[in-house]
């Protein structure tokens, strides 16, 4: 089997921080979302994973800047480029020459999802299946793709229904035969202008001879595809984190809880970390700080005063803030934060790439 794996998209819902990177690129837990995508199509087996990007210049090049060849993680990765914005099904169908008759993964690069894909692949290959979907139960599926199963087989799909027929929506991840492509070359543009992948599955239900499949998820999955969902997300993940020292923690330093700490970082003495957290490497967590729960700290980063709880503070940021707090946010790369006046307790941040901010 091959991967695909769709790294293209605006972001839009995480604007400011997408209008200087791709969305698929922000970190959580300090891991840049796409790596999780990666790591388990490689953990299921697969060793050849197309990507897509676009759909400028300057997103493409972070993205293979970022991921490279592959070699990192024991697999070969070769890029594909949609021109535009045309939809998942697009973005499968640009892919048909490097995907040919293999059976293949896709998987949407800002999905994450708890104890990987691997025994959904080996299921998939062995159900002589032309399709098969990963489905969450969601409390309100009215915002998602959702699927109606008839024991283990999709029976139909609805894309967005206003009032669905099931709870279980579509996540990111399918698993497909060549039997898409001659589907796709029927479809016509949606109302928003692109070939969608739910009316793809959806004229392969009414098709003769067809089988789709589906596994529920059991444990956790997230659409890290905005601001919320990247700090949820972070939250899950570091929640399954053990305890990783590779730098230094002064003797006088209080730590409780799940850490890892990065090469060359350390935590002065009178700092207080309280885990689940993660920080990078290089990082100084000076005398006085209070660094909460959930908190990942990006490496080469300073925290000179102040609280940080529940955040994401990215690489090269450097916070001065006194006795002030930082709950609930996401600060992008290089920013500056620094206390300018007593203005309330309690800041909640969406920062881009080389901000400042006086408080």
């Amino acid at each position: 089997m091959k991967g695909l794996v769709l790294a293209g998209g605006l972001g839009t819902r995480m604007r400011p921080l997408t209008h200087t990177g791709p969305k698929q690129l922000i970190p959580v837990a300090n891991k840049p979302v796409l790596f999780y995508g990666i790591e388990d199509l490689v953990n299921a087996g697969i060793r050849e994973i197309g990507m897509i990007v676009g759909y400028t210049e300057d997103r493409i090049k972070s993205i293979r800047d970022a991921v490279g060849d592959g070699s990192r993680w024991g697999c070969r990765i070769s890029y594909i480029e949609q021109d535009a914005p045309r939809g998942l099904a697009h973005a499968v169908w640009t892919a048909k020459d490097f995907l040919g008759n293999d059976k293949f993964v896709v998987y949407l690069g800002d999905n994450m999802i708890k104890g990987g894909i691997a025994h959904f692949v080996q299921d998939f290959e062995k159900s002589g299946a032309d399709a098969n979907i990963l489905l969450a139960e969601v409390p309100d599926a009215r915002k998602f793709g959702v699927a109606v199963l008839k024991g283990d087989e999709v029976v139909e799909v609805e894309e967005k229904p206003k009032q669905p027929k099931s709870n279980y929506a579509i996540t990111g991840i399918y698993m497909f035969n060549h039997r898409i492509f001659s589907i796709i070359e029927t479809l016509n543009p949606s109302g928003r202008g692109e070939l969608e992948l739910t009316h793809a599955l959806d004229r392969l239900i009414k098709s003769p001879d067809h089988k789709i499949t589906a596994h529920v998820v059991e444990g956790w999955w997230d659409d890290a595809g905005s601001f919320e969902d990247i700090l949820h997300a972070n939250h899950l993940v570091l929640n399954d984190m053990e305890t990783k020292i590779d730098g230094k923690i002064e003797e006088g330093a209080t730590v409780i809880g799940n850490i890892q700490l990065g090469e060359g970082s350390v935590v002065e003495k009178g700092a207080f970390i309280r885990g689940p957290a993660i920080i990078g490497k290089h990082c100084t967590i000076s005398t006085g700080t209070y660094i909460g729960p959930y908190t990942a700290i990006g490496s080469s980063s300073t925290i000179k005063s102040g609280e940080i709880e529940s955040s994401i503070i990215m690489d090269g940021s450097f916070i001065d803030i006194g006795g002030d707090k930082i709950v609930d946010s996401l600060v992008g790369k290089g920013s500056n934060i620094v206390l300018h006046n007593g203005l309330p307790k309690g800041r909640r941040f969406v920062l881009g790439e080389n901000s400042e901010v006086k408080l």
